[in-house]
């Protein structure tokens, strides 16, 4: 027979884990392309500085040199460091999903055993209401 308590809890257990792994995902999204936005922003702004550092000291050749090199510096730099937390975050996003994937077969399984216990059950009362094979047309014979 099935335990429907623990059919029941296993149900429970499913709309309360996969909603929130999937809001834990949207989230992880989110903190992803916040973090990609930030790391442009500051780029675009140490971009920005070093521009205007090179605006300024357009007097002198070497410095405007000295400068423009900085400011290379400064973007292959921001650029790198955009790279990194783009990977990090890819990385830190595949894996949660790869947990939410795992979890989402776990569940499946616990499914499966479940609607063998509930096919086992239907079989077990389809039995018990038939009898045994032949036993219908040996009532029948008898009430005739």
């Amino acid at each position: 027979m099935i335990d429907e308590d623990e059919f029941l809890d296993i149900i429970d257990q499913m709309r309360i884990a996969i909603p929130e792994e999937i809001k834990q995902a949207k989230k992880m999204m989110q903190d992803r392309e916040r973090a990609l936005a930030q790391a442009k922003e500051e780029a675009d702004r140490i971009l920005l500085m070093a521009r205007e550092d090179a605006a300024r000291l357009t007097n002198e050749h070497a410095v405007i040199k000295a400068a423009q090199e900085r400011a290379q510096k400064i973007e292959e730099k921001a650029k790198a460091e955009a790279a990194a937390l783009r990977a990090g975050a890819d990385s830190y996003a595949a894996e949660a999903l790869t947990d939410v994937q795992e979890r989402i077969a776990e569940i499946s399984g616990h499914l499966l055993s479940l609607q063998e216990q509930v096919d086992n059950g239907l079989n077990y009362i389809v039995q018990q209401r038939l009898g045994p094979p032949g036993a219908s047309a040996r009532e029948d014979k008898k009430v005739s």
